[in-house]
């Protein structure tokens, strides 16, 4: 398929998906919007993880009460690249020189910083809750919520914010909180949906196999898979990555 043809398809797959997040209103990606999502496609953004980036946009916009206006994709481009560097740290992929960014002036996706420890824990409480009451998964993750949310609020209260080994014990139990979560959920799948999600996974990853040993990309491949996996059961990602 020709460069300019994937780059349209991309483009009309976040217009559409940008226009049923805002209720049927009719974005269009053009101009100016068009080059801006063009970019990203050329950095190698998949297009899951854009969609990612515009959601965690519109629940944040959401949050602060009814809309008056459509969210505009020129809107969701920080939380686009945010999300695309939790992506990238999480699975180890890199993006070769010659796909970053063709205007000198942006800033680098790899020289963005990452969430920092209070956002990431207001963020997992509020997707463990949400979760929950969509009501996808197994009595037996209860417990592990109830904990984790119980524990996430007391860290978040903390006056001065967590240091040093109280900090580093909070990760290590976000890490273990999270493959225990990941067992869960792997639990409700068939057979069949994680085939299907293994299928996914690869076509995501599959563009940067060349820029990475056979080891990376295996691990970039597993953990593509659990971000799936966590996505189809609207889980957060508990680790800081």
């Amino acid at each position: 398929m020709p460069e300019l043809t994937d780059l349209a398809e991309f483009c009309r797959h976040i217009e559409t998906y940008l226009c049923q997040k805002n209720d049927g209103h009719l974005i269009r990606v053009v101009g100016p919007s068009f080059d801006l999502v063009a970019g990203w496609a050329k950095q190698g953004v998949p297009l899951k993880v854009a969609l990612r980036g515009i959601d965690r946009t519109l629940d944040r916009y959401s949050r602060k009460g009814p809309r008056r206006r459509p969210v505009r994709i020129d809107f969701c481009e920080a939380d686009v690249l945010d999300v695309f560097d939790e992506w990238r740290r999480a699975t180890g992929v890199t993006v070769a020189a010659t796909q970053a960014s063709d205007d000198e002036t942006r800033e680098p996706s790899s020289a963005r910083r990452g969430p920092s420890l209070p956002e990431h824990l207001e963020r997992v409480v509020r997707r463990l809750t949400d979760a929950r009451a969509m009501g996808r998964l197994p009595a037996s993750a209860d417990p592990v919520i109830d904990r984790l949310s119980l524990e996430l609020d007391e860290a978040k209260r903390a006056p001065r914010g967590l240091r040093g080994e109280a900090r580093a014990a909070l990760l290590t139990r976000l890490d273990a909180a999270d493959a225990e979560l990941l067992r869960i959920a792997r639990a409700t799948l068939t057979a069949e949906e994680l085939d299907a999600i293994d299928r996914e996974s690869m076509n995501e990853i599959g563009a940067f196999r060349t820029q990475m040993t056979p080891e990376a990309f295996d691990r970039a491949r597993r953990t593509a898979v659990d971000t799936a996996v966590r996505a189809r059961l609207h889980l957060p990602m508990l680790s800081l990555v």
